[in-house]
């Protein structure tokens, strides 16, 4: 099994003292000499977690807010790192695919061959509007762009020059005269729960980010989901000559008990003035229905269970620091790869 981690950003991190100071300070000028407070606290976490043996660290995107640009971040950590890959989010109503494919290709030359993209379909019009994109297109329209989008990505990485007609995007003999430094183009993680975005996963994607029913009460319920959810992908990207490879998102606690792991997780999320409990809920809420909080053996068997269903990669959240993933290493990583 691989494992993976968000980068500390604002909107996908709850919890941390060195974000809450980030985000205070965002439209003030830094104290000279002085880098961002989520740059030193990414770069800490992310080198420690590369040391660790995580194998993936996902460099989320939001524009309308205080986070350092994905891009800029990734490749600022990545050139620091040894073997850790680094997944960068993009939105196809935000770029256009060429360029993304020339970032891309130099990220993964920087990172020596460690680059891999989280494809977002995305929902904020706001912030669509205000960073001159359009996600305001329909359901079948947004996915048909996010197929042509990949398509390119790939055909730029292989093919020079390359030229493609397309109802979203018109590709006429465009070169890329830089390619990945990967042999194989790097890989395609995306995420989506309607029907039309499941045949566009089961199209371009390499990898599924699982969705569940977020009603479920019980783990066992969420296993029985992500079941289904495996067989109809299974499904639909055989019908294709496909295949998708699955992940998951589970938040992450230990405890001496289940109950005392939930406690100990909510003491670390409700810490600062973060804490807001409708934040707390809707970013990692969800995500401790997966049922790894709880002691270090009953995190692993529930892995273990996840693995046997099929799922290769885990995206673990949990409260960024750099004692958190010395601990994720050494109850899960180390004994989970013997």
């Amino acid at each position: 099994m691989q494992f993976g981690l968000y980068a500390p950003l604002p909107h996908v991190t709850v919890g941390s003292p060195e974000i809450d100071r980030s985000v205070e300070g965002a439209l003030a000028p830094l104290a000279s000499g002085t880098s961002d407070p989520a740059y030193d606290l990414a770069r800490d976490v992310l080198l420690a977690a590369d040391e660790a043996g995580f194998d993936i660290a996902l460099f989320a995107e939001r524009h309308l807010g205080a986070d350092l640009e994905a891009w800029v971040l990734a490749s600022a950590i990545s050139a620091q790192t040894k073997r850790m890959k680094a997944m960068v989010a993009v939105h196809p109503g935000l770029w256009h695919p060429v360029m993304v494919a020339k970032m891309a290709a130099s990220l993964d030359r920087i990172a020596k061959g460690r680059m891999v993209i989280n494809l977002v379909t995305g929902w904020n019009v706001e912030e669509a509007r205000m960073f001159g994109g359009d996600i305001e297109l329909g359901n079948e329209d947004r996915y048909a762009r996010a197929e042509e989008f990949v398509d390119i990505l790939r055909g730029v990485w292989t093919q020079t020059p390359f030229t493609r007609k397309g109802r979203i995007f018109d590709i006429d003999a465009t070169e890329l005269r830089l390619r990945p430094a990967s042999a194989t183009p790097p890989e395609i993680f995306t995420a989506s729960r309607s029907p039309r975005g499941l045949d566009m996963v089961a199209r371009s994607g390499d990898w599924w980010f699982l969705d569940y029913d977020k009603e479920a009460s019980s783990v066992d319920e969420v296993k029985e989901s992500l079941r289904r959810s495996i067989s109809v992908m299974n499904e639909k990207a055989s019908r294709l000559g496909r295949k998708v490879r699955y992940a998951l998102n589970p938040f992450v606690a230990f405890g001496s008990s289940r109950e005392k792991a939930a406690e100990n997780a909510m003491k670390l999320l409700t810490t600062g003035p973060d804490a807001d409990q409708r934040k707390i809920q809707s970013r990692i809420g969800p995500a401790m229905k997966a049922g790894c909080v709880g002691t270090p053996e009953q995190v692993r068997e529930q892995l273990h269970a996840y693995e046997a269903m099929g799922i290769e990669f885990v995206l673990l959240k949990f409260v960024p620091t750099v004692e958190g993933v010395a601990e994720i290493r050494d109850e899960l990583i180390q004994p989970l790869r013997g």
